[in-house]
């Protein structure tokens, strides 16, 4: 049987998992009397919830005697680095543009991987069936792009495939009348342009990891293509690393193909085909796997460095175990370390003498999916405000500098340069057609930070975002990201009250509701003003035998600012923690006694003063 690998590279939201959906229903992956859910690739409930693929996903279709290898790809920037390994798997490609959106900022970064990688595109032109769609600008697009990339004169003339995957229709015309039921078009033309697998039977065996996975029976499965030879079940191979060192003997334990939707034991895998095996729990990316005794290493490949960092710690609040079960310091670092297991990306370790870890990421959204899911399972902890990670190159401190590119209403320009300025970003290019502007920066990464969630209500939801990053650069003196108000602290533990909420709603904004409960140092709501202010929420109204004529009246408040976990952790300052419980998430002082916190917050701002003295 013929073999094709190809991965499915797109802007977010330009339709990847919709797409192999429909692909997989073209070739007989599903039963017809099955239930097919949207995006199946997307098995963690919060990429549905999100509609965002998280991690890369591996099927395969048959199609017309030939097997379809397919590498779902992530497509937001926090996960961009699982993007370049898959390159180092695969021989094609699907490029996905969106018919109405045209290239985006991740369109330009993934068909930079493909191209870095001599990887043969096929160009798809999705939701070819949207409102004001315009499928011939989009490739006129695709095509400045592969210019402006520099591509090989023999990329040009790329194909083009016409599809609405959610209609489940495609047409080699950009006429939208000609879209014709199913995906034979796309198919044909992935069987016909993309190549065969570079891959040599005869030779001994050469495989290397370039995803991971893990369950608790075998530990981690490293996946990747075979380029040489074949692997046997049972057999016994030789991981090496990047420099040839031998990492470790082992026997193949369990070796993987994927069919469809499923992960199947096979007992031989041959050269050119993707699988996964188990045998070697510390196996890593980029390892290579080679008959026992036979050095054979492939090109290396480079798996991106966190850029991101908080702190992780076990939950210290009054309420501490009265929600999850999953409280302690070794059930969070058994959680952390199998999270680490299947996404490289991510670090962590112990911080000395204390119940709490530094855990790295690549972006905010990177480390709230990870927070979020843990909630979800049950986990208790407290989390820190996010941070940048500081690298020292040639002596020099450096962050995290990022492209970020906008595009707005022209009425809110102004609005977002004033912002952006005042975060250290520089203006890189600008184009205003009077309607709406695009707006290209290069901004360090800790300006983002409290930004971006920010963004759709800034612009009223007509705003567009999107970032990637760029390179380390010598750290910014510009001081950003901190809050410019002060918040409401409560004084007492117990149920808030609306008599004692009717009182403190005229300081500032709420964020809890009459009944919750709420504890010394927890945070209640915005302050009006810079400073923080000291409340107590629990105050109930005095008893007394004098009847009033307005006792029938009820307390009227307002609506209190029900905040996200992302808006939390965007929200909070250096002095706060973030407190995760499976059904409640609450903002704290990390100092929860009042007077201590209010001990500290003077030394501190003696401290401050005198810095500036030059005392």
């Amino acid at each position: 049987m013929d073999i094709r690998n190809i991965a499915i590279i797109a802007h977010v939201d330009h339709g990847k998992t919709t797409l192999v959906n429909a692909l997989l229903k073209e070739t007989g992956a599903f039963r017809s009397n099955e239930a097919i859910r949207d995006r199946a690739m997307d098995s963690n409930p919060i990429e549905h919830e999100r509609g965002i693929t998280i991690l890369a996903k591996t099927t395969s279709v048959s199609y017309e005697n030939t097997r379809i290898n397919i590498v779902d790809t992530p497509g937001h920037s926090d996960f961009a680095g699982e993007v370049e390994r898959i390159m180092g798997m695969v021989d094609g490609c699907l490029l996905l543009v969106d018919a109405y959106e045209g290239t985006m900022p991740q369109t330009r970064f993934v068909l930079k991987q493909a191209l870095e990688h001599h990887i043969k595109p096929v160009v798809v032109i999705n939701k070819v069936d949207r409102a004001n769609a315009d499928p011939e600008k989009a490739v006129d697009e695709t095509l400045d792009l592969f210019i402006e990339l520099g591509a090989d004169e023999s990329l040009l003339d790329f194909p083009v495939v016409y599809v609405s995957a959610l209609n489940d229709t495609s047409s080699l015309s950009a006429d939208p009348s000609t879209q014709v039921h199913g995906m034979k078009a796309l198919l044909d033309t992935i069987v016909k342009e993309i190549p065969a697998p570079k891959c040599d039977p005869a030779a001994p065996l050469a495989f290397q990891c370039a995803l991971l996975d893990y369950n608790d029976f075998v530990g981690r499965i490293a996946i990747g293509t075979v380029r040489k030879g074949s692997i046997k079940l049972g057999e016994n191979v030789s991981c090496y690393d990047d420099s040839g060192n031998k990492r470790k003997d082992f026997k193949v334990m369990k070796l993987y193909s994927f069919e469809g939707m499923n992960r199947i034991e096979v007992n031989e895998v041959q050269a050119g085909d993707i699988c996964g095996i188990a045998g070697y729990p510390e196996i890593e990316v980029s390892n290579t796997v080679n008959e026992a005794g036979k050095m054979d290493l492939l090109p290396p490949l480079r798996v991106d460095e966190p850029t991101l960092q908080m702190e992780f710690g076990t939950n210290s609040s009054p309420l501490r175990g009265q929600d999850g079960k999953l409280v302690t310091a070794r059930v969070i670092e058994e959680r952390l370390f199998a999270e680490t297991q299947r996404d490289v990306s991510l670090r962590y370790h112990r911080i000395e003498n204390k119940e709490g870890w530094i855990v790295s990421g690549r972006g905010e959204l990177h480390l709230g999916v990870l927070i979020e899911t843990m909630r979800r399972e049950g986990y208790e902890l407290e989390v820190s405000k996010p941070e940048v990670i500081v690298k020292v190159i040639d002596r020099v401190k450096c962050e995290p500098y990022e492209d970020l590119t906008i595009d707005v209403p022209s009425e809110f320009v102004g609005d977002m340069m004033t912002i952006l300025s005042g975060r250290g970003a520089e203006l890189k290019d600008m184009d205003d057609n009077g309607t709406t502007a695009k707006l290209v920066y290069v901004i360090p990464s800790r300006g983002l930070i409290g930004f971006v969630s920010n963004f759709l209500t800034l612009t009223k939801g007509y705003g567009i975002i999107n970032h990637v990053y760029r390179e380390y650069r010598p750290m910014s003196v510009q001081s950003f990201g901190e809050r410019p108000l002060g918040v409401l602290v409560s004084v007492a533990k117990g149920e808030a009250t609306g008599y004692a909420l009717e009182k403190v709603e005229e300081h500032g904004t709420m964020f809890i509701a009459p009944g919750e409960t709420c504890y010394e140092g927890m945070i209640v709501g915005e302050h009006r003003y810079p400073n923080d202010l000291a409340v107590n929420c629990t105050e109930t109204k005095p008893m007394n035998n004098i009847r009033s004529s307005t006792k029938e009246q009820g307390v009227v408040l307002k609506t209190p600012r029900k905040m996200s976990l992302e808006a939390c952790l965007d929200y909070i300052d250096s002095d706060e923690l973030v407190e995760i419980t499976p059904h409640a998430i609450r903002m704290r002082k990390k100092i929860l006694n009042t007077a201590e916190r209010k001990k500290f917050d003077a030394h501190k701002k003696w401290a401050k003063e005198a810095a500036l003295q030059g005392k």
